[in-house]
């Protein structure tokens, strides 16, 4: 594929996607820095790591997914067509879904077998080590 990888156009892509989501929030009347303020608060589905590998990679693949604030803005807006302007729940939305932008900008994807193997490749120190597999999937 040449210089860039898949896993580079997803980084870029992402981070592509957290800047729209905060150009969105401003736009929307929004208060910003609730973005920054509840950013830590979606790493909190990392403790399934208490109960072991399988446990921790579901309920943090589960929270670091699009789906989450797909759903939630959808019943943001069917709440809106219903005549119900709940701001906050868009704002949640926008919340979830900068964590996610920007946690797969900065490499940290989809977890694996492992906290450190993920879907954009290795993070932490064992990220020297070289992904095995056709270059397109990594």
């Amino acid at each position: 594929m040449g210089a860039m990888t898949v896993t580079t156009i997803q980084r870029v892509e992402n981070g592509a996607v957290a800047v729209a989501v905060v150009v969105a929030t401003v736009a929307a009347d929004q208060p910003w820095w609730a973005l920054l303020a509840a950013f830590l608060l979606f790493d909190l589905s990392a403790l399934g790591y208490l109960r072991g590998p399988r446990a921790g990679a579901i309920g943090y693949n589960a929270v670091h997914s699009y789906t989450g604030p797909a759903v939630v803005v959808t019943v943001y807006l069917a709440l809106l067509l219903a005549g119900h302007d709940v701001g906050w729940v868009a704002l949640l939305a926008a919340c979830w879904a900068f964590h996610v932008a920007v946690d797969r900008a900065l490499g940290y994807g989809l977890k694996m077998e492992d906290f450190t193997h993920t879907h954009l490749g290795r993070i932490g120190r064992e990220r020297a080590v070289p992904d095995a597999g056709p270059v397109g999937e990594r």
